[in-house]
């Protein structure tokens, strides 16, 4: 199905008992066409953190937590976003046993709209930490060119130092749009770099140019992802994605080329 059938930018109304057919998958192929010879496009996780969850106990009392979702970038499908927030409103007036019935209600219910295994991490109301970004900062910096939708030339090389780094950059002015709705999405992406040292005014520079470009959040990351393997060659590569929260939803996806790369999931202040 296309993201058009969906519910997404629709007025509709919140279900109030158990739905779990109001889930609606994505296919990442038709994104992933132009990527198809990036093999790590596929070697990730899409994080989300869902702030309003609540369910019954087996007497009848409401419950609360927020919930950490764990969506494997090899995923067949995404999920997308207002379906799941219907999905999780559907359970506020389920009954569940236990914490872990509920748990596995809702692994299995998301892991059958991704086509692939799905965890979920449940957190008291207040056990969520808000992390510090770790890395270089490039916000202060001033590009050489702008540019109003992503374009991979931007990114260069420092031609003033030829050795090899390893370092992690970040930067707070990552905007793109819904592609449905239009809306703006906002978000702190995080670039983990092994190479030659990249310019990190084109890098700013390529991050802003998302500014106006329509685009699902795991889609601006692995391309992001594609286009900084095949312009900058790196040995390996992190994209970490933060985005903001919206509808009590906030997707995180992180792609990697090496494994041994995949940060922790954080929380960031803003989110």
């Amino acid at each position: 199905m296309s993201v058009e059938q969906s519910l997404l930018g629709k007025d509709t109304n919140y279900p109030t008992e158990y739905q779990p057919d109001v889930l609606f998958p994505i296919s990442r192929a038709p994104a992933r066409e132009q990527y198809a010879h990036v093999d790590a496009i596929q070697q990730g996780t899409d994080w989300w953190h869902v702030f309003e969850i609540s369910w019954l106990n087996s007497a009848g009392v409401p419950q609360v937590a927020i919930g950490r979702i764990s969506l494997p970038a090899s995923s067949p499908n995404l999920i997308e976003s207002k379906s799941l927030k219907l999905y999780f409103n559907s359970l506020n007036f389920a009954k569940f046993e236990s914490q872990a019935d509920f748990i596995t209600t809702v692994e299995k219910d998301l892991s059958a709209a991704a086509g692939a295994e799905i965890t979920l991490d449940l957190f008291q109301v207040d056990d969520l930490e808000v992390a510090k970004p770790e890395g270089i900062c490039i916000d202060e910096l001033i590009p050489e060119r702008l540019e109003n939708h992503p374009d991979a030339s931007l990114l260069a090389l420092d031609a003033n130092h030829t050795e090899e780094v390893e370092i992690q950059l970040y930067s707070h002015l990552l905007r793109s749009n819904c592609p449905v709705t239009g809306q703006p999405d906002w978000g702190t992406v995080f670039i983990r770099y092994q190479g030659k040292k990249p310019c990190y005014k084109s890098i700013l520079a390529y991050i802003i140019s998302y500014r106006q470009h329509n685009g699902f959040h795991e889609q601006c990351v692995e391309q992001m992802f594609a286009d900084l393997w095949q312009q900058l060659k790196p040995e390996k590569l992190m994209v970490y994605a933060t985005y903001t929260r919206r509808g009590g939803l906030d997707i995180n996806p992180c792609r990697v080329s090496d494994l041994t790369w995949m940060p922790r999931p954080i929380r960031l202040a803003r989110q």
